[in-house]
């Protein structure tokens, strides 16, 4: 899946189109969610926004860091619910107990390799999660658009749009022996940002025009005009 979609080679597009491609993608794992996307992204970004007024970097993260589920959509190559939402979780380590649905591990033949299923497999204590490859998702691949692209949102942005379905770290503290000092530092963001994600649904429509100009402009602020998907 990396290597095929980090190809980047799928479409050329703004950040706001991706916005509103989005709105005809539903994600099946999400039990709060009956409404298309880009309301979720706007009601995280605008709930950021009112607690947070100063970080526009983080209002902009919170409308991009679902982008990446765009590889539900026909022109992405339709990829199942399964291969694109849901937790992330790491490989080349051990399954810790705290991934959801961990019972079905058993079928995975790394779970009984012994380069694998120790706690730190294939890497260092303190190795630094850059380095920890992790299941394929949308939240990897918003993460390479972003970085591919030269995107000029601070670490701790790229941090939460790419660990923010790693719900074994900042849910249930595991894997935390594989951070650096940055990755810590980074962590402080995205426990503040899941707040968001996970609580900012609510049933208040956004008027999407009327907040347009604001994040078209941060958009604007921090990426190029178009970009490579």
């Amino acid at each position: 899946m990396r290597e095929e979609y980090g190809k980047l080679n799928k479409i050329e597009m703004s950040i706001w189109d991706c916005c509103e491609l989005l709105n005809d993608v539903i994600d099946d794992s999400d039990p709060d969610l009956d409404e298309p996307q880009i309301e979720h992204l706007l009601q995280t970004a605008e709930a950021i926004r009112k607690d947070y007024p100063n970080e526009d970097w983080l209002h902009l993260t919170g409308l991009i860091h679902d982008l990446g589920k765009v590889l539900l959509h026909p022109s992405f190559g339709g990829l199942p619910q399964w291969a694109v939402v849901g937790d992330t979780f790491p490989l080349g380590c051990a399954f810790d107990e705290s991934i959801v649905h961990h019972k079905y591990f058993k079928e995975n033949s790394d779970i009984n390799n012994t380069i694998y299923n120790t706690k730190n497999g294939v890497y260092e204590e303190g190795c630094g999660l850059d380095k920890v490859v992790m299941s394929w998702g949308h939240d990897d691949y918003m993460y390479l658009v972003s970085k591919e692209n030269g995107t000029t949102l601070p670490s701790a942005a790229l941090f939460v749009i790419r660990y923010h379905s790693f719900y074994a770290l900042h849910k249930s503290g595991a894997y935390i022996h594989l951070m650096n000092e940055e990755d810590k530092e980074n962590m402080k963001w995205l426990n503040i940002f899941n707040k968001y994600d996970l609580y900012s649904k609510s049933k208040v429509r956004i008027d999407v025009e009327k907040v347009k100009p604001y994040y078209l402009s941060l958009i604007e602020k921090y990426f190029p005009t178009k970009l490579r998907w």
